[in-house]
């Protein structure tokens, strides 16, 4: 039924306005549009919708993943722009150099936007 529909991630925020910079200037995302409640923006093919809630940050899990080639050079880039990453040392089957995570030829590392949620850059689901 939904598997030819487009779909949206939809992330709650506690300020738009430092969201805002957060998703535009630091994650270097493209807004494509705004509502009442918050901003749609475009990342690849995808889109992102960012709002404001009183239950902002209270998810404790990945509230989405970007694929990239390089998430050693993307980490680096968001590092220089001021993001932190999240350090998992006890993931089974994964392994820490520095920010990244490895599981032999996957790579993965989270961040967090300023109220909280989580976010994720890999390189592709591991075959």
């Amino acid at each position: 039924m939904l598997g030819d529909a487009d779909v949206t991630a939809m992330v709650a925020v506690k300020d738009l306005d430092e969201a805002t910079a957060f998703y535009e200037k630091t994650l270097g995302l493209t807004r494509i549009g705004e509502n009442p409640a918050g901003f749609e923006y475009r990342s690849g093919t995808s889109k992102l919708m960012v709002y404001v809630s009183e239950f902002a940050g209270s998810n404790r899990a990945t509230s989405a993943v970007w694929h990239v080639d390089d998430v050693e050079g993307t980490v680096r880039g968001l590092k220089a722009k001021g993001v932190a990453f999240e350090r998992y040392d006890h993931l089974p089957g994964l392994t820490r150099n520095g920010d990244v995570h490895e599981a032999g030829p996957f790579r993965i590392a989270w961040f967090k936007d300023p109220t909280g949620n989580i976010f994720e850059v890999n390189n592709g689901v591991p075959s």
